[in-house]
């Protein structure tokens, strides 16, 4: 049996320290890494992960020095890190963009009926008067399961949701949010 991955090229990424990723908080086996084309997720080798977690900063400008290989048996390509590097700070807004809110409206029947297409009417004019359009994704959804207080709408701003909100509220919350 011969080699499984075939050594390719040594190459660097340069970007902006995002975070470490991983379903425990105390082990930095992953990190995140801004780059002009999106966000990548790399694994970091045991031997770097100790002194990582006490030296790279969210924000940071790091270097990663890796190798790339090829898996012969599925053709997947693998970079093998050997080297990170802090090379400062840049504040670089391109790289994170800020996350556009999101608002729900539920389109099925019972919610239709009971004004459903009057909110969602007055809401994007709410927005286009106040110039949030752009700024928030409205989503048309299935049933939302609380039929009880239709018509439902639901809006997502980070991590936090608020349901029952009217119009001008919502309009008035993304201006909080996106002023924050």
């Amino acid at each position: 049996m011969g080699e499984k991955y075939l050594t390719l090229s040594e190459l660097n990424i340069e970007g902006q320290f995002l975070g470490f990723v991983g379903k425990d908080a105390g082990k930095c086996k992953h990190l995140q890494l801004a780059v002009p084309g999106g966000n990548i997720k790399l694994k970091i080798p045991k031997n770097l992960r100790c002194s990582l977690g006490l030296s790279l900063v969210p924000g940071e400008q790091i270097r990663i020095d890796a190798i790339s290989k090829l898996n012969l048996r599925n053709n997947k390509l693998k970079l093998q890190l050997y080297q990170i590097q802090a090379i400062g700070f840049c504040v670089l807004e391109n790289f994170l963009p800020q996350p556009k809110a999101k608002i729900m409206v539920c389109q099925k029947s019972g919610c239709l009926k009971r004004g459903g297409k009057g909110l969602l009417s007055d809401l994007e004019k709410t927005l286009g008067d106040r110039g949030l359009s752009d700024k928030v994704t409205i989503e048309h959804t299935d049933c939302q399961k609380r039929c009880s207080s239709a018509p439902n709408c639901v809006l997502m701003l980070g991590k936090k949701q608020y349901k029952k909100v009217q119009p001008e509220a919502i309009a008035s919350l993304l201006e909080n949010h996106l002023s924050g």
